[in-house]
């Protein structure tokens, strides 16, 4: 049915462009901004997916992000009942497939003949070559869009002459890009029926045949795409402009698809008049192996400026044969051809010699170096990795605290320079995509992912506290999302994580986490954790296609797979490594150790070290992490800080008692557990063994104590009594971690946060009394924690992630009721003062205040700041590293007694893997 005449929102539907798999075409009226546009309307069995649009509409936001004088602009999307459509701009102008087919106007001859068949082209119906002047600045154009867009991560996957334009003015415009990702059902699953373009009704098998002339042999083959595809499509127009026929063409789609798969161009009709690094370049191109195709599309601009210039090399490389077009000798050449055929035979019988005698050529030598962070910034050194090197080995990307704020900076090799990477504040564990363009990372309880050509970063799903992640080669991410989690997929693009691994509850496995991907794409390496001492975690893999899970080695955390055969993982006092088959997916040697002193974080089992697939290694030195050495202080309302006489610890999440009299802590260090210290004597004394990083509350009534803690399994909430007698009592079991976060003024209804693998963390609420269960109180796909009731019981504070970043805010309780955004400029870590006037919380190294009246409903005044100082930040976004004291007018806080030396450099070892040939030698298991 047409649309002409129609208006979809305030676009006017004037004429019909074109149709294909991928929708139909208009010209449409902008009536707001009076221009004309060009609407793809989507299939109809598109639009009714949900999924698919929802996936549409993630990748588009990549797709608008592409912004070159090449490629067709993608304006937005437009929805009008069951209809939508992909709003464009509209390009005036042929289509590449017109102009091959000579179906553009024709000069007629001045003698007013009918143009000559030579005019219109040979090779088919009107096919025709079209001359290399005019062929090289259309294929140079068409590369220069393709290696932009290549740039930001996206790929187009469906390049063919019908989707180039061509203007008045001889510019060119690629049209389409990334379509065919966003409208695939699912693009982790490679299925060529399934392509937008090969779904078309079969009475257009034209369009059917033509686009499958262009795949590239694995994508024929059903297998993942990457940008080798765009390159292989490339030579295909190249091939068809220079040559008036498709390179690769049957009767069938099948035809077509086994002759792209098997077959060879036929170069006989290659014109003479083309320059050779062109026909080079072609062949490059249309080379079936992609690892052996052309590398990158920017080789190919390269070629064609230097080709345009008269810069070129008059010959081909001697590392590329372009056969002659072959011919039938006749009787008088046969004793030529008999005698070029023995100068072969002798020429082959040389250069074999030449090769049995020619000394081997030595491996690259091993050469050490660091690289300076910058006097200005020092390195983010956290609970998570602050460095990753590229695939390449030829960029090197760490996190860097610069202002007070950390970073994400790229510093190539080759410079001498590190440059800060756009929108990336607070980000950890960095990670780079397989083709080394574009960086993920965590920030904020999210996962994102940045171009590094530029570009805005795009959130991918939410990860409240990372534990690493791996990019694989068709365009998923596998990561760990919380601290006691199995690892979960994730589409590159966006979307519903989906969990990989299962977790053994009763063998103790606690989590998954520290994710590699293993060449191939099969099978991954990753880290099973039991809880407590990293050396007695696991180094496991799993085979993707299966799921069959099995132990590699025992003992480290971490683990990297280097060529040409090692896994190198962390330990306490260092790296170690053994000898790995790929084949078998096993070690086939004993561990070594090969570098002592690389920074370890004794809590996550994360590891300052990162390996490229060249061999290289990049690593901070320092050794196990420690957690030693914090004290308490009071700290008055002006920032004077008054250290408490207790003795050193790793102290997290202090609580005064109700009396004022005792304060209770957890110790996330050799000496973790639950502590009592007594204000009044001096007295610190443990009152649980309990593990993981326990964060305590008191009851209202100051007689026991709340906190969590692991024991075979991920942190649950228990109790104690104060007094240390009698023994802790579980009060709720979840396979989720879960952290105290208050207790309601009546004593009645405990307030705690849980990590979601999904949602990330949410607040729930327990009613102990009569066997309550727990119930959610927040739980959305934003990051909710950090709960405290006011001293009235009737509102409940908290800190959300929902606009993007931490800010707290104060809702009615138990509702329903008006919520108050009390921070301004982000905040987090909120606290009450018990006369219930005010409201206390962090933002970064400022303490904030807010009083706050209670009218009609509760009313806050504008945040001031009451200090600064470098204390020690809560350890999750479920916790405040310190409390108010019963006045108001004292903080007790964390911080560190002897501030640990900052490592100020990156160690580098170039060509690594030939020194671990020598350290780890390979044998037999």
């Amino acid at each position: 049915m047409s649309m002409i005449g129609r208006t979809l929102s305030h676009y006017k539907i004037t004429a019909a462009l074109g149709a294909g798999g991928m929708g139909e075409v208009y010209r449409a009226t902008d009536t707001k901004l009076g221009r004309d546009v060009a609407l793809k309307v989507l299939p109809e069995a598109f639009a009714r997916d949900a999924e698919r649009m929802a996936r549409f509409q993630r990748e588009a936001q990549v797709l608008a992000s592409l912004n070159h004088p090449n490629i067709a602009s993608i304006y937005g999307i437009e929805e009008s009942g069951s209809t939508r459509a992909l709003v464009m701009e509209l390009v005036e102008g042929q289509t590449l497939a017109e102009r091959i087919a000579g179906t553009r106007p024709l000069t007629r001859p001045s003698s007013g003949a009918p143009p000559s068949p030579q005019d219109r082209g040979s090779g088919g119906e009107g096919a025709r070559p079209l001359p290399p002047d005019e062929v090289l600045p259309i294929a140079r154009q068409i590369a220069e869009a393709l290696e932009a867009a290549h740039e930001k991560g996206v790929i187009h996957r469906d390049l063919k002459p019908a989707n180039v334009k061509i203007t008045p003015d001889g510019a060119v415009k690629v049209l389409d890009f990334g379509l065919a990702k966003a409208l695939d059902p699912d693009a982790s699953r490679i299925n060529i029926s399934n392509s937008p373009t090969l779904t078309a009704a079969a009475t257009q098998a034209g369009m059917i045949m033509g686009t499958a002339a262009y795949m590239s042999p694995e994508q024929a083959k059903g297998k993942g795409v990457d940008r080798r595809g765009d390159i292989w499509a490339f030579g295909c127009v190249l091939y068809e402009m220079l040559v008036g026929k498709k390179a690769f063409a049957g009767e069938t789609v099948s035809e077509t698809l086994a002759a792209v798969i098997k077959d060879e161009p036929d170069w006989s009709p290659w014109p003479d008049a083309i320059p050779p690094p062109v026909r080079e370049l072609a062949r490059r191109c249309l080379i079936k192996d992609p690892k052996r195709r052309l590398r990158d599309i920017g080789e190919a601009r390269i070629t064609l400026d230097e080709v345009m210039s008269g810069n070129a090399p008059t010959t081909a490389s001697p590392n590329v044969v372009i056969p002659p077009a072959p011919q039938k000798p006749g009787p008088a050449r046969h004793g030529i051809t008999l005698g070029l055929a023995v100068l072969a035979l002798v020429s082959t019988g040389v250069a074999i010699w030449s090769l049995l005698h020619t000394p081997p050529i030595p491996s690259p030598p091993v050469a050490r170096l660091a690289i300076t962070i910058l006097d200005a910034d020092k390195l983010a050194l956290g609970l998570t990795p602050a460095i990753t090197l590229s695939p390449d080995g030829r960029r090197l990307v760490y996190s860097a605290d610069h202002g007070g704020t950390n970073q994400l900076f790229v510093r190539p090799l080759d410079s001498l320079e590190a440059t800060p990477i756009p929108g990336t504040e607070g980000a950890e564990s960095p990670f780079f995509s397989p083709d080394g363009l574009s960086l993920g990372f965590f920030a904020g309880g999210k996962m994102k992912r940045v171009s590094l050509s530029g570009g805005a970063p795009l959130t991918i799903c939410n990860a409240a506290a990372d534990r690493g992640a791996t990019w694989l080669p068709d365009d998923t991410i596998i990561f760990s999302p919380a601290f006691t989690s199995p690892l979960f997929r994730v589409p590159a693009a966006g979307g519903t994580p989906k969990q990989v691994t299962t977790l053994d509850r009763k063998k103790g496995e606690i989590s998954h986490r520290w994710p590699q991907i293993l060449p191939g794409g099969k099978a991954l390496l990753f880290t099973t954790w039991f809880g407590g001492n990293f050396d007695d975690a696991q180094i496991s893999l799993i085979v993707l296609d299966t799921g069959q899970q099995k132990v590699v080695l025992t003992g480290g955390t971490n683990a990297r797979y280097l060529p040409p055969g090692y896994v190198v993982y962390a330990r306490a006092d260092g790296l170690s490594a053994a000898p790995f088959s790929l084949s078998q997916l096993a070690a086939t040697g004993p561990s070594v150790s090969v570098i002592q002193g690389v920074t370890i974080h004794p809590t996550t089992g994360g590891s300052e070290f990162s390996t490229s697939d060249n061999g290289s290694l990049a690593y901070i030195a320092g050794g196990m992490a420690t957690n030693q050495g914090k004290n308490l202080y009071w700290v008055d309302r002006k920032g004077v800080a008054r250290q408490i006489p207790a003795p050193p610890r790793g102290y997290a999440n202090p609580r005064i008692s109700p009396s004022g009299e005792e304060v209770v802590v957890g110790t996330t260090d050799n000496n973790q557990g639950v502590w009592i210290y007594d204000l009044r004597r001096g007295s610190l004394t443990k009152i649980d063994e309990a593990a993981l990083m326990p964060l305590p509350i008191w009851t209202r009534d100051g007689k026991s104590v709340t906190f969590n803690a692991a024991f075979q399994g991920p942190a649950n909430l228990f109790g104690i009594a104060a007094d240390g007698s009698g023994s802790r009592q579980r009060m709720a079991a979840s396979d989720n971690q879960q952290y105290p976060a208050c207790w309601s003024p009546d004593g009645q209804t405990l307030a705690f946060s849980e990590l979601d693998p999904t949602t990330g963390y949410d607040i729930w609420l327990l009613k102990p009394a009569g066997g309550g269960k727990p119930r959610p109180f927040l739980q959305t796909p934003a990051n909710e924690g950090g709960a405290e009731f006011s001293p009235d019981g009737h509102w409940l504070a908290y800190t959300s992630d929902e606009s993007g970043r931490n800010e707290v805010y104060v809702s009615a309780f138990p509702g329903p009721g008006a919520r108050v955004q009390v921070s301004t400029d982000g905040g987090r870590e909120v606290m009450w003062a018990r006369n219930g006037r005010e409201l206390f919380y962090r933002n970064g190294d400022q303490m904030m205040a807010v009083s706050i009246q209670i009218k009609a409903g509760l009313v806050a005044s504008k945040p001031a700041v009451l200090f600064k100082g470098n204390f020690e930040p809560g350890l999750y976004a479920s916790s405040a590293d310190y409390d108010v004291s019963p006045d108001g007018q004292r903080f007790l806080m964390v911080g560190s007694g002897e501030k640990d030396t900052v490592p100020t450099q990156v160690n580098m070892v170039l060509n690594w893997s030939e020194e671990l040939r020598r350290l780890a030698p390979k044998g037999k298991k």
